[in-house]
């Protein structure tokens, strides 16, 4: 394992230097980095291996993002405000070193080895015999580091009639079950909102990363052989990771030829449970599909005569009359502000909480109360500001580990990556 990185006092983006060839310091562990001392190479773009680049760094991982010269990942123009680099790539970059290194060149692929045989894993999401093409195979990664940990993300997987196929989140929430059931009923199915897909998939690959290294520290331990990148690599295909998340679509299938149909706000056979309109125009979310919990809610919002109904005892008479029941709610919830309707359900012991957009976000209590809204200092057209960004999950006290530093700027670590493996010159792209 390498030496810990810690972050620089300059608030510059980068991290200070490492000499990655002395032995890790037990009294420099700190129990709320557990990854610290890990060195990780990411040939990630987008999202998904990126996002699973992320979750290593949060705690305490040392990852050099690998970008191509002059232009970096992609994900540094999407959905950018102003400035060079967007808000979203600062986001799923925190924590991370950038390197631009060109992957097609004899010398780029060179560099890519050499910090490979300091390395504990490697993440990419290219199509599956990319990295082949350009000279990485299994075999010549090995010959780096035979203990390397690899994890490949792909639309569908290294394997399989489909696997050479390239695709997006969208095409894998579909692929794997999940758009036909986001929106309403009468419209065509909808999207969340976010890549889902990809962010499900990186926390896969960050898993399947993690429980590599365990298997190989204990495998170490035990004087065993160690598995190398050409026994075995992490395999996580978007549309798999998403079909994973679709609790018992397929089993209701096949069992009794059930088809979950999209139904709104709601979640198929589970009432009453979903969002209501308020007096002053916010909405509520209130799940009161618990037995106990819906007489609770029904005496709370006035209807004795359905708290006392045989019928609605159990879920399945509250799912034939769920109509019914959301009719009742929001007629309660439309007498008062979100505010006093919260508060009489809290008071009520009711599961309720505020539909919030990013505004009531960082202003929560709840959120600052666990460090789960940072803020940081971002460079914008020359300008610093400091900009709010979410926290570290899970925790591991009683606050969010504090973050380091956004997604650094592009080749922000070129000249450490020389200094870490000897070359001469300077910033300048490698390879």
């Amino acid at each position: 394992m390498q030496p810990t990185a810690t972050a620089s006092p300059s608030g510059s983006g980068t991290l200070d230097h490492v000499d990655p060839t002395r032995d890790l310091d037990p009294d420099v562990l700190d129990p709320l980095r557990p990854l610290a001392g890990l060195r990780v190479v990411e040939l990630g773009n987008y999202i998904a291996a990126p996002t699973a680049g992320r979750l290593l760094a949060d705690f305490g991982a040392e990852v050099v993002k690998v970008e191509r010269p002059r232009t970096g990942d992609e994900l540094r123009v999407w959905r950018l405000h102003a400035g060079d680099t967007s808000l979203l790539y600062r986001t799923i970059n925190r924590g991370k070193r950038s390197v631009e290194i060109d992957l097609r060149t004899d010398e780029g692929r060179a560099v890519v080895l050499s910090l490979v045989a300091s390395a504990d894993a490697l993440l990419e999401n290219f199509r599956p015999g990319t990295l082949d093409r350009w000279g990485l195979t299994p075999e010549v990664l090995a010959e780096a580091n035979p203990e390397l940990v690899v994890a490949r993300v792909s639309a569908f997987g290294q394997t399989g009639p489909m696997s050479q196929r390239p695709g997006f989140a969208a095409v894998a929430e579909g692929f794997g079950g999940m758009r036909e059931l986001v929106g309403d009923p009468d419209r065509p199915p909808a999207r969340v909102g976010v890549s889902i897909g990809d962010s499900i998939a990186g926390l896969y690959a960050a898993f399947g990363v993690t429980m590599s290294l365990f298997d190989r520290e204990r495998r170490r331990a035990a004087g065993a052989d160690v598995v190398t990148p050409q026994q075995r690599h992490i395999d996580v295909a978007l549309h798999e990771a998403v079909f994973s998340m679709m609790e018992s679509l397929v089993p209701d299938h096949s069992a009794f030829g059930v088809e979950r149909q999209r139904t709104g706000g709601r979640m198929e056979g589970i009432a009453p449970s979903n969002a209501y309109s308020c007096a002053d125009g916010a909405s509520v979310v209130i799940a009161g599909n618990g037995d106990s919990i819906f007489v609770r809610l029904m005496r709370t919002v006035g209807r004795d005569d359905l708290a006392d109904d045989p019928d609605l005892a159990g879920n399945a008479g509250r799912w034939a009359r769920r109509d019914e029941l959301d009719a009742a709610i929001e007629a309660w919830t439309r007498t008062m502000p979100r505010t006093e309707v919260l508060q009489r359900l809290d008071d009520a012991s009711v599961p309720a909480g505020p539909i919030y957009r990013a505004a009531d976000i960082v202003t929560d209590e709840q959120y600052r109360a666990r460090a789960m809204v940072q803020e940081l200092p971002v460079d914008i057209d020359g300008e610093q500001r400091q900009v709010a960004f979410p926290g570290v999950v899970p925790l591991l006290g009683e606050a969010s580990l504090p973050l380091t530093h956004p997604g650094p700027d592009l080749g922000a670590d070129n000249d450490w990556l020389r200094r870490e493996l000897g070359l001469d010159g300077g910033d300048a792209p490698l390879g």
